[in-house]
């Protein structure tokens, strides 16, 4: 027999990282119904325990289940995850809007900025659900869904205006292998989740040139400061950008071949047009999409960006892969670190 206080929680989208979150919490004890788009996934993941698209060889719990109907996911839910593509988010909330049960947090899974307007993805989700601010978390973190899915141990943060909010999430996204911690600087949990991934198609792109690890960890390190730099700008805690949402996220995106970031910095590298990177990807890597409203945003708070200013010239066809590196600064004067 069931527990009447278990959980029941939505997951808005079944692509890897989606899929991967709904086995993190029904492994946690939540009743868990992930929505797909497409039926053939939802079928696959009720009735075999399988999402063989995106995370190929992992068997879900036999608790995990999954609808296309958002009004069957929805129904009852006491928490929602959302996990769709940053630039497909918006056209999302107008259905969910509607089928959203009353006061229960709404919680981002993703690692994007929406191109038309900068804003962060918790701030689309306030806008399009027109709900409270402190109703909304994110969760952010070096988290590899395969690798997760594989139930390898690995901590990520919860963060919401409201203390009693990231709480509420963290404990129920928590399990023996995936441990939540909370914080309350939304700013700099998601720009660390958006900026690290700028800097994984920097590395991505060196690693197809073929340069080693001295040019990796000076474009890490100076990475960080410039991720900081970039989120203290905008209202960030910069111990945030130290922490699991900035160091730890960025560490994992840039030296592990399954980061869909690096993947695809991997690819320019060798040569490839960005046109043809996006054919060849077969999951979004949210980094392409990011590099210009970053830089926009960077621009109109008067922050340098020079890694990430050349990861678009790259993008562009402006910049040879092969001259990304020395340009870990715009400047030939000595500067401080």
């Amino acid at each position: 027999m069931q527990s009447t206080d278990k959980p029941r929680v939505a997951v808005i989208g079944a692509g890897s990282w989606g899929t991967t979150f709904a086995k993190v919490l029904a492994e946690g004890g939540a009743s868990t119904v992930v929505w797909a788009r497409r039926p053939e996934v939802a079928r696959e993941i009720t009735e075999t325990k399988r999402n063989s698209d995106y995370l190929p060889g992992i068997n879900l719990p036999r608790t995990l289940t999954a609808s296309t109907s958002l009004e069957q996911v929805l129904d009852g839910a006491t928490q929602v995850y959302v996990s769709v593509p940053s630039q497909t988010l918006r056209s999302n909330l107008d259905a969910i809007r509607e089928l959203l049960p009353a006061g229960v947090p709404v919680v981002s899974l993703m690692k994007g900025v929406e191109k038309s307007t900068g804003l962060r993805m918790s701030e689309v989700l306030l806008q399009g659900l027109g709900i409270d601010q402190d109703r909304i978390a994110v969760a952010s973190g070096p988290n590899l869904a395969l690798e997760i899915a594989r139930r390898q141990p690995t901590a990520a943060v919860v963060s919401s205006s409201s203390v009693e909010t990231a709480t509420a999430v963290a404990a129920v996204a928590t399990n023996p292998y995936f441990r939540s911690f909370i914080n309350t600087d939304v700013i700099g949990t998601e720009f660390g989740g958006v900026l690290k991934n700028l800097i994984a198609v920097a590395i991505g792109i060196v690693d197809g040139v073929g340069y080693g690890e001295n040019t990796k960890a000076s474009i890490i390190t100076r990475g960080l400061a410039e991720m900081t730099e970039f989120a203290v700008s905008l209202g960030a805690q910069p111990s945030t950008l130290s922490g699991l949402a900035g160091l730890g996220d960025l560490i994992a995106t840039c030296q592990s071949p399954l980061s869909r970031n690096n993947t695809a910095g991997r690819l320019l590298g060798q040569g490839y047009r960005f046109d043809e990177v996006v054919r060849q990807m077969n999951q979004t890597a949210e980094g392409l999409a990011s590099v210009a409203p970053i830089l926009e945003l960077a621009a109109a708070n008067g922050v340098d960006m020079p890694i990430v200013s050349q990861v678009g010239e790259v993008l562009a066809g402006r910049l040879d892969p092969r001259n990304i590196a020395p340009h870990l600064t715009e400047t030939d004067e000595p500067q401080g670190e």
